[in-house]
C-alpha cells in the first residue's frame, strides 16, 4: 500500500489530478478540489511536494486499477475515510464532493444542514440525508481544521449551481422561478455535477 508520496509535480490536470515524478516514475494522484486550491502554496522550492495518500483498487469486470488520492495531512485523509463509509459514496465520488472547506462540510453534517450538503457535486437530497444519518455527532474533531480563511481563486468562486442560475437569469427567467426549476431538477436527478447537466435536466422537465 502506498501511504505517502514525495516527488516533483510535472503536470497539473484539469480534472483534479496531478502527475508526481518519483525517481523517474510518474504517479497520477487524484486531489479533491478544495485541497487542489491549497497545493500551490505547498510546493517546495524545487517544485516537489509531499502528500499523504489513500490507495485503493478500483475493480471493473475486466481489470483492477490502482488509484491514489492525495491529501496534505493525515486529518484530511481520516475525514475522507469517514465520509466514504456512507452507503453509495465511493472514493471517486468523495473526491468530487470535496469542493468546500472540510470544516464547512463538518458543520453542515453536525447541524443536519442537508441544503448545504446538496451543493456538493454529486450529492443529492437523499444522499445528504444519509450522510447526516451516518456521520452526525461523529466527526466533530474535523471541524477544527483551519481552512475557512483559505482564499479561493476568482475563477473558482462561482459553483456550477450558481452558474446555471446565472444562465437562466440571462434567459429572462425570474430569480424565484429559476431557483425553483433548479431545485426540482436536483430532486429529480441527484447525480448532477455540472451546470450543463443541470440545465439539460431543467430543459427536460420543462418539456413535460
Amino acid at each position: 500500500m502506498i501511504a505517502q508520496i514525495k516527488g516533483k509535480v510535472v503536470h497539473i490536470g484539469k480534472k483534479n489530478s496531478i502527475l508526481v515524478d518519483v525517481a523517474g516514475i510518474c504517479y497520477e494522484v487524484l486531489i479533491p478540489s478544495i485541497i487542489m486550491r491549497q497545493l500551490e502554496g505547498n510546493f517546495n522550492e524545487d517544485g516537489s511536494i509531499h502528500l499523504i495518500t489513500y490507495h485503493y483498487l478500483q475493480t471493473d469486470m475486466a481489470r483492477s486499477t490502482p488509484i491514489l488520492i492525495g491529501f496534505l495531512n493525515e486529518v484530511e485523509k481520516e475525514f475522507f475515510e469517514e465520509f466514504i463509509t456512507v452507503s453509495g459514496i465511493g472514493p471517486r465520488a468523495a473526491v468530487k464532493a470535496f469542493s468546500r472547506p472540510i470544516s464547512e462540510i463538518v458543520k453542515a453534517i453536525d447541524e443536519g444542514d442537508t441544503g448545504l450538503l446538496t451543493t456538493l457535486p454529486g450529492i443529492g437530497m437523499q444522499r445528504a440525508r444519509e450522510i447526516v444519518a451516518k456521520l452526525q455527532g461523529k466527526v466533530g474533531k474535523f471541524g477544527l481544521i483551519q481552512d475557512k480563511k483559505m482564499k479561493e481563486p476568482q475563477a473558482e468562486k462561482m459553483n456550477w449551481q450558481e452558474e446555471a442560475l446565472e444562465v437562466l437569469l440571462q434567459l429572462q427567467y425570474k430569480r424565484k422561478e429559476a431557483q425553483e426549476m433548479i431545485h426540482k431538477a436536483l430532486n429529480r436527478k441527484q447525480d448532477i455535477s455540472s451546470a450543463e447537466e443541470l440545465l439539460n435536466e431543467v430543459y427536460r422537465q420543462r418539456k413535460k
